[in-house]
């Protein structure tokens, strides 16, 4: 097995909407806002290469959408997905399984594509299984008023449509292979998924929305877009503490400076230990 860090370029969100109730004068201390209040996010998404199986999980925010939607997030940063693929050795074609952690647009959103003749849309990884959960799945059809701006009909109807979508049978499956793991969250949104993967006797947890940076690993910093906050801080103090006990490398998907991190038990409770990048943490 062999791991590839892809990344596909950063967007800025507002600083307190990724932060909840924490003060502006704490949380500006990890990630420093620019006048707008925005704060500077990646899309970082991860290729598991795995005997005939290439996994991609997530793929970032795709570019099929109007200039109006890309102005309101600033999109920022030299890398692509198509680029990042190609620099692991790959091209999107070669990608056997989509795994989708959740289907907000951030995540999604380069599942699908324009066609040729820009007439419609599909599959962007046209030999891939694309793999939900049917929990999640519904809650994203059927979206709720406060998260219908986040899960857009062009980058989930159009996978079911292509015949691609399967859903992942529970958190004891093994559809990914015998060295992929899967923890359900549902304070951010509904059956999220994090995979943790099994690598070089280490786990590496890909975390998703459930800890988008370092900066979110003190207990009260939930993000305000998450649908059951204190969901989400239960969640996150048990995840944080196996992590801490079992030694995880704990993969970021959002921070836009630190790639990867390990967390310890304190006095204060589980908090950073260090930061580093895949790279220089596994090798090339």
């Amino acid at each position: 097995m062999k791991l590839h860090v892809i990344n596909t370029g950063n967007f800025k969100l507002d600083g307190g909407a990724m932060f909840g109730v924490v003060p502006k004068s704490l949380w500006s201390k990890t990630n420093p806002a620019d006048e707008n209040n925005m704060c500077n996010w990646a899309m970082r998404c991860l290729l598991i290469e795995d005997g005939n199986r290439l996994i991609l999980v997530d793929n970032g925010i795709g570019n099929k959408q109007d200039a109006k939607f890309y102005s309101h997030y600033f999109l920022n940063g030299n890398d692509t997905l198509e680029n990042s693929l190609k620099t692991a050795g790959f091209s999107s074609d070669d990608i056997t399984d989509m795994f989708l952690t959740h289907l907000h647009f951030d995540h999604c959103g380069g599942s699908i594509k324009y066609n040729k003749e820009k007439t419609g849309f599909e599959t962007a990884f046209k030999n891939a299984t694309y793999w939900s959960n049917s929990e999640h799945w519904e809650w994203a059809t059927k979206p709720n008023n406060r998260e219908k701006a986040s899960f857009l009909k062009e980058n989930i109807i159009p996978i079911q449509e292509s015949g691609q979508l399967k859903f992942i049978d529970g958190a004891n499956s093994k559809q990914l292979g015998e060295n992929i793991s899967l923890s359900y969250m549902r304070g951010h949104t509904d059956a999220m998924m994090i995979p943790q993967i099994k690598y070089k006797g280490k786990t590496v947890a890909f975390m998703a929305d459930l800890l988008p940076s370092a900066g979110h690993i003190p207990l009260p910093y939930v993000m305000g877009y998450d649908t059951r906050p204190l969901l989400t801080l239960t969640e996150k103090e048990k995840f944080l503490k196996l992590a801490a006990d079992e030694e995880f490398v704990l993969f970021f998907e959002h921070d836009s400076v630190n790639q990867c991190c390990t967390v310890q038990n304190t006095d204060k409770g589980v908090r950073l230990k260090e930061t580093f990048s895949f790279e220089d943490y596994f090798g090339k």
